[in-house]
């Protein structure tokens, strides 16, 4: 995981590039490996971005962070977000990869596949 946050944060350049892990399934996510300034410690599941995607085991992207119900603000320059679920070998969720731009609408669909192949290398890895 922070082979994964560091190539993908120094490749892109986005504000924060990050896992939150599994802590209590279906309950709570902890901060994980990361790059960028200060994450929250702990994220609820159905809470926030890292929250929804954890709780629904799908893909969230949203073009405006101001716009998303109960968004949490780590860092205000934040202005759009992806978060892709993270599943183990056996279709567990085992984390989320978090990444926060600066700019509107940053992420688009081709993100969304391309991040949600490379977060499938860890079921395998396991």
């Amino acid at each position: 995981m922070a082979t994964v946050s560091a190539l993908i944060h120094n490749a892109f350049g986005h504000l924060w590039t990050g896992f939150y892990r599994v802590a209590v399934p279906g309950k709570r996510l902890i901060v994980g490996p990361y790059q960028g300034t200060l994450g929250c410690m702990e994220i609820e599941f159905g809470r926030g971005v890292c929250g929804t995607a954890a709780a629904q085991g799908k893909t969230v992207i949203v073009d405006d962070v101001l716009t998303f119900p109960g968004h949490i603000t780590c860092d205000a320059r934040s202005r759009s977000e992806i978060v892709v679920p993270v599943f183990g070998k056996r279709g567990e969720l085992i984390a989320v990869l978090d990444i926060d731009s600066d700019q509107p609408s940053a992420f688009t669909d081709e993100d969304r596949a391309g991040l949600e192949r490379v977060v499938s290398w860890f079921g395998k890895a396991q």
